[in-house]
């Protein structure tokens, strides 16, 4: 009988801790982060490095952070990482990590959208159409939208407008902004942002296009001459999570981490709309440049009429073949777009 008591009161005190240390297992939830590109200092440096420590600091999770970069990862591998489970979050350029589902990239198809409120009116109208595509085809959930912010042309030699990038080469980093370069007459040259510096500089690429922020910060304007003030896109970016890992936090995790991300992307949101300008200044030599390395490039003088180009471009030349291209994987898609970012930006695109 002693025995038959003691076995009992052994096993009810293993069980006991068993469950005690598997709510202690549970309670600290391990995330694996990858990050944005180390050179886009503001963004990672500012802001994102930060979050993800501050989300380390709590007693209920472990945040390994490392930026792409760091890491040796590629931008257009993101999607297939996530799906995997590699990592749980990743920082994800969506026009390049685009190549695996053409859908995402009808959230900033170059030639679009005209300004950041513009661009902010097409993330919202597509945000949730994203969210349960990217969990039905990744099995990751979307937490951040938010732009690096005009993605302008910096270029060597003499450029006077649009039409004298005719037979350029031109850097580029999605599928759609390759269309509207070469309408606009120039050769896109597909690079990652760690590539592009050395690539001006021996003449790989005669222009690169990217945000004047990122491009101080990864010191273009020492390998250009001629910066171009006009939005071909907006280079939007997102964080997304893997739906595995989501699913491991409690109810009230997930609401402190819808909270936290959401703040994040109001933050990058502010960046992009405050540091740009800032950043054309600086480039360009202007008395007005406060926050970013003084350089003395040439700011080429744009009108209106090449704004209007861009959008002829874009309408002709880029809707069309990604339409195409995404139909063939998503049926719906054209629908869905015209739906959200075309009733904003008053786009269509017309199935043949």
């Amino acid at each position: 009988m002693r025995s038959t008591t003691f076995k009992n009161v052994m096993l009810g005190a293993f069980l006991i801790s068993g469950l005690v240390l598997g709510g202690l297992a549970q309670a600290e939830i391990q995330l694996r982060v990858v990050g944005n590109f180390s050179g886009n200092k503001k963004q990672v440096d500012g802001v994102e490095r930060p979050f993800f420590a501050k989300l380390d600091a709590r007693d209920d999770m472990r945040v390994t952070y490392n930026t792409m970069d760091a890491i040796g990862l590629e931008a257009a591998d993101a999607l297939r990482n996530l799906r995997s489970g590699a990592f749980d979050v990743m920082s994800v350029q969506i026009g390049m990590a685009s190549r695996d589902d053409p859908f995402f990239e009808g959230v900033d198809l170059a030639g679009v959208a005209q300004n950041l409120d513009e661009q902010r009116e097409v993330v919202d109208a597509i945000r949730e159409k994203m969210d349960a595509r990217l969990q039905e085809r990744f099995n990751a959930k979307l937490m951040t939208l938010w732009p690096f912010g005009p993605q302008m042309l910096f270029c060597n030699g003499d450029i006077e407008g649009l039409d004298d990038l005719q037979g350029k080469k031109v850097r580029v980093f999605t599928p759609s902004m390759s269309r509207l370069v070469e309408g606009l007459g120039a050769t896109p040259v597909t690079l990652q942002f760690s590539e592009v510096y050395l690539a001006l500089q021996r003449g790989v690429a005669d222009c690169g296009v990217t945000a004047p922020t990122a491009a101080n910060s990864g010191k273009w304007p020492e390998v250009t001459t001629h910066l171009v003030p006009l939005p071909l896109s907006f280079s939007v970016q997102g964080h997304f999570m893997n739906l595995d890992a989501w699913n491991r936090l409690d109810a009230a995790q997930q609401e402190e981490l819808t909270a936290a991300f959401k703040e994040m992307e109001k933050q990058m949101w502010d960046l992009a709309r405050d540091v740009n300008d800032d950043a054309i200044a600086c480039s360009t030599g202007q008395d007005s440049c406060q926050d970013h390395t003084a350089y003395d490039m040439t700011l080429v003088d744009i009108d209106d009429s090449s704004s209007q180009l861009v959008s002829e471009v874009a309408s002709e030349a880029v809707l069309p073949v990604w339409g195409e291209q995404c139909n063939a994987q998503y049926p719906e898609c054209t629908q869905v777009w015209n739906e959200t970012v075309g009733d904003v930006t008053g786009f269509q695109i017309q199935r043949p």
